[in-house]
């Protein structure tokens, strides 16, 4: 991941496309900031989960300020926090549909023998581990939940 914003970063400079390169800076910024996060608490390097899971939150921090924006009658801010949205997600690996979700939520329930809320914990972790950056978690817990409380 590392070396994909590198190169990015790099094609953007080439390109001249001043947004690109000002969003790849930005996420870069933030990773160098978990890493000096996690060398404070020693650990290594923050590794692939890491990066996707902060994108995936710099993704919805995007999301909720174009969402600000629009409401305050700010729509050129809302697009530019959109277009950085956009930026961001292009990184991600592609994300699961309704029906993969549903199998990998029923496998990870199964697999963790998960019967009730109260195994839901269980449940997400086992997906993190698995789907990091590939399955929107807010969306999952509910539908997590959802699946648990039938029983």
């Amino acid at each position: 991941m590392r070396e994909r914003l590198s190169a990015a970063l790099k094609e953007a400079l080439r390109a001249g496309d001043k947004q690109r390169l000002s969003t790849i800076r930005l996420v870069q910024a933030a990773i160098k900031d978990k890493d000096i996060e996690a060398r404070g608490a020693g650990k290594e390097k923050s590794g692939e989960d890491d990066i996707l899971s902060l994108l995936q939150k710099l993704i919805k921090q995007r999301q909720e300020s174009a969402k600000i924006y629009s409401e305050n009658g700010r729509p050129e801010l809302a697009e530019q926090e959109n277009a950085e949205a956009a930026i961001i997600a292009s990184f991600l690996p592609a994300q699961l549909d309704d029906a993969e979700t549903d199998a990998a939520i029923a496998a990870a329930i199964a697999e963790t023998g998960a019967e009730g809320v109260k195994d839901m914990g269980r449940v997400i972790a086992l997906l993190k581990e698995r789907f990091a950056g590939r399955l929107d978690f807010g969306k999952a817990s509910g539908l997590v939940k959802a699946k648990l409380s039938q029983g």
